[in-house]
């Protein structure tokens, strides 16, 4: 008598995703084995994370799916194999893109990871008070065991708005770690850390993986998607063009658009322009100073005695580890914070609108709900500005206009980023703060997007504040680096 074969974590066919008759998409069918991995790779719009909330059961109201979906065993029509209370948290967990729609703004960080333990991962206690107490003292411990795996013990006590958007994607992923689901369900876990933030992470699913626990890892992360190994599946389109052992599609890929998306990793691009290709008569010309500037919170010290001159057309790297004070350092030239130590000068005679940022995290840069369109209508009308260019500028990027009639949720994270972009460049501003800008994209997209910026700032003489943990873009963009926390 044979043994029977072992029983798949996860298994799709034939899942489909379709908005009235368009289908985003289209027909995907793989399987996952128990304690194995796939990793989905793909740029910004291919369906990556569609499928992921698919799977979930988790679709926008205006979108349906049809296929089958087997979860341990458990088969049924895609729309309807995860009961939303029974399995949500326990049997399957997901990861979202973006930390700011992940974390509750009201709770510490110490908070939402305890909360997890103590409603969805330990069993249910009955109603007496020393047993719910007791339930929520180990929820704290667990909690702050946790934090400190990752090196945020520091942050227990902090709300999100408080810490780096590398810290808050590390705290979103150890609240949903902490379910303990068999199956989870990961997208983007390692955007906008630096390389030891990556390792840590990279070592958390391996050790959940040795546990028995399977994954779905939707990333734009070569590095992570060689490092996890297993199965890896190429989007485009919403089509899967390409699948196979990782080790064996990263060194020999068939497809032509998996060619094009390994060789535009950072590490191939060409040097920079130089910065004096800037119009004659505004290179040069200092736009802010920043002396002897210094930043704490509470006993905290981010950085202390920084010096720069930023000057007209250069393109300036802020570089260092998560939770260094890059987007702080940035805010401080802004205007946003003010310095404990030190001054921050603007040149004079500026609008008020001169200076501009691209957040980390593009859904805090939208209002949650209303329309893009009328998001970029309404700049368009307050700063009489050029509806043509604007389009003109998301063309570039490969933006289909179309997706401006939803709301900022409805778009994946590098797609908004890009119409983020658009918007900041539609201002022509004297300076730009790009705090990881391209963190969201896949690697031809950070390509495209990097050299419309780097050029178009050199166009108009717009100085950039770089934040990015990639040594290799900073080789190839920057003039300049300030790096802190080292």
């Amino acid at each position: 008598m044979s043994a029977l074969a072992p029983v798949p974590a996860l298994c799709v066919e034939d899942l489909a995703v379709l908005h009235g008759e368009d289908v985003l998409v289209d027909a995907i069918s793989f399987s996952i084995p128990a304690g194995g991995v796939l990793t989905l790779l793909g740029e910004s719009g291919s369906g990556k994370s569609l499928l992921a909330q698919a799977v979930m059961g988790h679709l926008p109201a205006n979108l349906r799916c049809t296929g089958r979906i087997s979860i341990d065993g458990e088969s049924g029509e895609a729309a309807d194999v995860v009961p939303r209370q029974a399995g949500w948290g326990r049997r399957i967990a997901l990861l979202p893109q973006e930390p700011w729609l992940a974390l509750d703004p009201t709770m510490t960080v110490v908070q939402q990871v305890a909360e997890t333990y103590e409603l969805v991962s330990r069993p249910a206690v009955d109603g007496q008070n020393d047993s719910l107490r007791a339930a929520r003292v180990n929820a704290r411990t667990s909690a702050l065991d946790a934090l400190a795996s990752l090196g945020l013990q520091d942050a227990a006590d902090k709300y999100p708005f408080m810490i780096s958007g590398g810290m808050a994607q590390r705290v979103a992923f150890l609240a949903t770690h902490a379910a303990g689901a068999p199956l989870l369900i990961i997208d983007e876990p390692t955007k906008g850390l630096d390389a030891d933030r990556r390792g840590e992470v990279l070592a958390l699913l391996q050790a959940a993986r040795k546990e028995g626990m399977s994954l779905l890892c939707i990333t734009h992360d070569v590095w992570l998607a060689r490092a996890l190994g297993g199965q890896l599946a190429v989007m485009l389109e919403g089509r899967m063009v390409e699948r196979g052992e990782a080790e064996a599609v990263l060194a020999a890929p068939r497809h032509t658009y998996t060619r094009r998306l390994l060789a535009a990793d950072p590490a191939c691009w060409p040097m920079p322009v130089p910065a004096q290709a800037a119009p004659s008569g505004r290179a040069g010309r200092v736009i802010a100073e920043i002396s002897g500037v210094g930043k704490a919170f509470g006993e905290r010290v981010l950085f202390s005695d920084v010096s720069a001159r930023i000057h007209a057309g250069e393109i300036l790297a802020i570089s260092g580890p998560s939770g260094a004070g890059k987007t702080s350092f940035g805010n401080l030239l802004l205007g946003l914070l003010k310095p404990d130590t030190g001054t921050v000068t603007r040149s004079p005679g500026l609008s008020g609108t001169a200076f501009q940022k691209i957040y980390q995290d593009p859904a805090a840069a939208f209002a949650p709900t209303v329309s893009l369109r009328q998001s970029l209508q309404d700049v368009v009308r307050l700063h009489q500005l050029d509806w043509n260019r604007l389009e003109a500028l998301l063309a570039r990027m490969r933006v289909d206009t179309g997706l401006l009639d939803r709301l900022p949720r409805q778009v994946s994270g590098g797609e908004l980023q890009r119409i983020a972009l658009a918007r900041v460049l539609l201002m022509k501003p004297t300076l730009i703060f790009a705090d990881e800008p391209t963190s969201r994209l896949d690697p031809l997209t950070q390509q495209e997007v990097i050299s419309l910026l780097v050029e178009e700032a050199r166009a108009a003489g717009c100085a950039v504040l770089l934040v990015t943990h990639d040594a290799d873009i900073v080789r190839c963009v920057a003039d300049r680096q300030i790096r802190l926390g080292s």
